[in-house]
């Protein structure tokens, strides 16, 4: 069947990809089919299989142009073409087609913030009189230097930075150009200078590349950071940052003053061009909800959903993501319900738990031992689809991958952990500890090869990886996964497959039960007449659930443990370590079987009392 025209219950106001479900590729570490040792656009070819029997309905895949690879791709030196890394744009039309023929989509990633310093663009702004100097941000050395801002190795004294701001790959935001007499602004590395919106020609550019994408068939983009592309023009000095040498910028580009313009403008002159066939997500790094539902309102036109920040914050500790603590249950339980109202009547949710940029769910948030890894995989998997909104699964995600043992610096690949490493032993912090912080949230956790089969190379390359395979591939991979109907793949079939057939997946209310349980995460979606009960286990032991009688007798639709018959209707409610259900409860004689749960989230809310009737 063509899932990409499917009866979906979704797909009737035309917004087919609420009842999708994304998968994420890393091209650089997916499949190599030429034993270079690097992921390319064939071997994901090769691999497209494993992804139509999951039951995805998107393939979303990073960034494959051409780049001098500063930040693995996500520096761009040419936008219409692909990177020899991975290919060609032959091989990029053999993967669309052969994606389209399995019935699915191809997002591509698209970073318009910045472009690399490459870029024939940046290069030409290089000439003060080239007509795209005002195509980036170029300013002058600071006339007086501020004793806050440093640049240790930079070409012009301490302090000539035209402002105090700091990169988020460490450092300042700013790099002084030799050749140009002037400083140009990147809020990430040194090699991906920020694009200034401001210019129209950019604009313009940069909507004429995404057409030609279109065009050649793809079927929507994912969006970098693309809520930082307004600044203030006036470049002011940010607060410091701690005790530290450089001042937060974020409030001049954080939701610029005019990002909602130019993502209208970006609508109306490319996404409107295609109506009901493309999915659009911004990442948005310090997104509010607020600020969210502005965004996905689909009345005002600008992108169909967002990558927000704030879950995957939830255990970084004051000095920052390296500095991780242990999660509290009822912080995310907390985080992620206001997401969902805040969402309910206007907008859309985005739901990950993973990606390129993250470590390993099953490592961070479960545990990833031998005895409970697949089991606080598969819990975590069925509280987050659960959720309104539509579920991204980035790569090895669904075999249950885990961080990788990096034994030290040496075995890292990204250029934000070599950086802060570099800068962190500078300051004088130990090693080690700094070390620990890198293991635990760096992002090459999600970068290692997947892990297809048992093979030395696991099945990734029959080279040498350009970042090490993990050691537990022998015991985690694709091969063996599909061969064990109780693996973390099928529990990822069964999942999507629910979302696939089940409409209070897709469109049911959300109401947050037991809000302030350290152990349980429960809530409810209800839609017409049908109330789904969501129950998952945070932790490794026996926990008891208080539930009405009603929910004893309900049908259960899909739970992580084996049917041992103790789960049958009217079995006592105790959840067993990282144990994961779903119960289903159907209106009979025009009333519903919920206790209070059939109740709208608005009326909930209105209430105050959010999940007490359910309890």
């Amino acid at each position: 069947m063509d899932r990409r025209n499917g009866g979906s219950p979704a797909e009737a106001d035309g917004a087919w990809w609420r009842s999708a479900v994304v998968y994420q590729v890393y091209p650089r570490s997916f499949a190599d089919s030429d034993g270079d040792g690097i992921g390319d656009l064939d071997g994901i070819t090769s691999r497209l299989d494993h992804l139509a029997e999951l039951g995805v309905d998107v393939l979303w895949l990073s960034p494959v142009y051409p780049s001098p690879q500063a930040d693995n791709g996500y520096d761009i030196s040419d936008y219409q073409d692909v990177d020899p890394l991975f290919g060609d744009l032959a091989a990029f039309d053999r993967l669309l087609a052969a994606v389209h023929a399995r019935g699915m989509r191809l997002v591509m990633d698209l970073v318009v913030n910045h472009t690399s310093d490459r870029h024939p663009w940046f290069q030409e702004s290089r000439d003060p009189a080239s007509p795209k100097r005002s195509w980036y941000w170029w300013r002058p050395r600071r006339e007086t230097a501020a004793p806050e801002a440093a640049a240790p190795e930079a070409a012009e004294p301490r302090g000539a930075e035209p402002n105090n701001w700091g990169s988020f790959f460490s450092g300042p935001a700013w790099t002084y150009d030799e050749a140009s007499g002037a400083y140009y602004l990147h809020l990430f590395a040194p090699g991906q200078p920020d694009l200034n919106w401001e210019e129209p020609a950019v604009r313009q550019a940069v909507y004429a590349m995404m057409r030609w994408w279109l065009e050649r068939g793809v079927d929507g983009f994912r969006m970098d950071v693309v809520n930082l592309i307004s600044k203030d023009p006036a470049l002011p000095d940010g607060p410091l940052r701690g005790d530290g040498p450089y001042g937060d910028g974020s409030p001049s580009y954080l939701c610029g003053p005019r990002v909602h313009e130019y993502l209208r403008e970006m609508h109306r002159e490319v996404f409107a061009r295609h109506p009901g066939r493309l999915l659009t997500v911004g990442e948005m790094p310090g997104v509010t909800v607020e600020e969210a539902r502005l965004f996905t309102d689909p009345a005002r036109a600008e992108v169909d959903m967002v990558f927000q920040f704030e879950h995957v914050s939830l255990d970084h500790g004051p000095g920052g993501k390296f500095d991780p603590r242990p999660l509290r249950l009822t912080d995310l339980k907390a985080s992620l319900a206001r997401w969902q109202r805040g969402l309910a009547e206007t907008g859309w949710n985005s739901l990950y738990w993973n990606n390129h940029d993250q470590p390993r769910i099953v490592s961070r948030f479960g545990d990833d031992g031998p005895r409970h890894r697949a089991r606080s995989a598969t819990m975590l998997a069925t509280v987050l689809h659960l959720h309104r909104g539509t579920p991204y699964v980035y790569q090895g995600e669904e075999l249950g991958m885990t961080n990788a043992p990096f034994a030290s610096i040496d075995d890292f690949r990204d250029i934000e952990s070599l950086n802060h490493y570099a800068q962190a032993l500078a300051a004088g912090q130990d090693p080690e500890e700094v070390l620990r912080g890198l293991r635990a949230m760096g992002r090459d956790n999600a970068r290692t090869p997947m892990q297809w089969d048992a093979s030395p190379g696991a099945g990734f390359s029959t080279g040498t990886p350009w970042i090490a395979v993990n050691p537990n591939h022998t015991t985690v991979n694709a091969a063996d996964a599909r061969r064990d109907p109780g693996s973390v793949y099928h529990h990822y079939r069964r999942l999507i497959a629910l979302r696939h057939r089940e409409p209070a997946v897709v469109h049911g209310d959300f109401t947050l039960l037991l809000p302030e349980d350290e152990r349980v995460y429960a809530f409810t979606r209800h839609h017409r007449g049908t109330t789904l009960l969501v129950l998952g286990n945070f932790t490794g032991e026996h926990v008891p659930v208080d539930l009405p009688p009603r929910w004893r007798a309900a049908e259960l639709v899909l739970g992580n443990l084996p049917d041992d018959g103790s789960r049958r209707p009217g079995a006592p409610a105790v959840l067993a370590p990282w144990e994961a259900r779903v119960h289903r409860l159907a209106e009979t004689g025009g009333t519903t079987g919920t206790a209070g749960t059939g109740r709208s989230a608005r009326s909930e809310r209105s209430a105050g009392t959010e999940g007490e009737d359910a309890r």
